[in-house]
């Protein structure tokens, strides 16, 4: 009987032996990037990356989506539309480890280029409302609509068009998937979407890329010690 971890669609991301990057080019100056390169990384059924901004968890999931075979401004590997090229190097220095068994299908949704996708689904009328209703709405269709896709599914940063209640949705949807025997890549700076205990979390900073667990991560306690007063904080805003 095969082991689950030999049907993930994705194993663990290396440098690419024939393609090495210069570590004094850009991204690969970006300590977590820089590790990658250096070390490789392991996947896990669901894997979460946190950190500040600029911490590289965008330009990471961006480049193994694309060295998957999507589309690096989102949606699925079938996914042919380009706005304007943003896309780091990255990818073409990378090695992926899939596992024999595993599915090739994937699903990217990356917050910050979605606009553009959903133009472009219109443009091709694949059905949905789009860019006809609420940027949050539009993202709850889109991986609604294609659940039952079996595969790579890849988050980038999805909660910044959602609400609270829309957060915990997209949660739940990614219970679903996990069940179904997808596989999760999720970069977050949302408590909601890395709080799933059977999450592998990185914290991404200046130190590079290092495992941690929920209740540890620089975000989650921040976040309670904010909600637990806020007037802690405010006040250094106050004339």
């Amino acid at each position: 009987m095969s082991n689950y971890a030999d049907l993930l669609p994705l194993r663990r991301v290396a440098e690419h032996r024939l393609a090495p990057m210069n570590r004094g080019e850009w991204p690969a100056t970006i300590p977590a990037v820089r590790q990658v390169l250096d070390e490789g990384l392991d996947f896990s059924a669901l894997t979460v990356l946190v950190g500040e901004n600029g911490a590289g968890k965008s330009t990471l999931v961006e480049a193994i989506a694309a060295a998957f075979g999507m589309n690096a401004e989102g949606g699925t590997v079938h996914a042919m539309h380009q706005t304007q090229a943003t896309e780091s190097p990255l990818a073409q220095h990378l090695q992926l480890v899939r596992s024999a068994g595993g599915s090739r299908q994937g699903v990217f949704l990356r917050a910050e280029t979605m606009h553009g996708h959903f133009a472009y689904l219109d443009s091709i009328l694949s059905g949905g409302k789009n860019n006809f209703q609420s940027h949050g709405e539009s993202f709850i269709e889109f991986f609604t609509d294609r659940a039952p896709i079996n595969g790579l599914w890849i988050f980038d940063e999805a909660e910044s068009a959602l609400s609270f209640n829309g957060s915990l949705m997209l949660l739940s949807h990614i219970s679903d998937l996990l069940r179904a025997g997808s596989q999760i890549l999720l970069s977050t700076h949302s408590p909601i979407l890395a709080s799933l205990p059977q999450a592998t979390i990185y914290e991404l900073g200046e130190w590079g890329l290092r495992q941690s667990t929920y209740d540890e991560l620089d975000m989650v306690r921040s976040w309670r010690s904010f909600l637990d007063a806020p007037g802690r904080f405010l006040r250094h805003f106050e004339d």
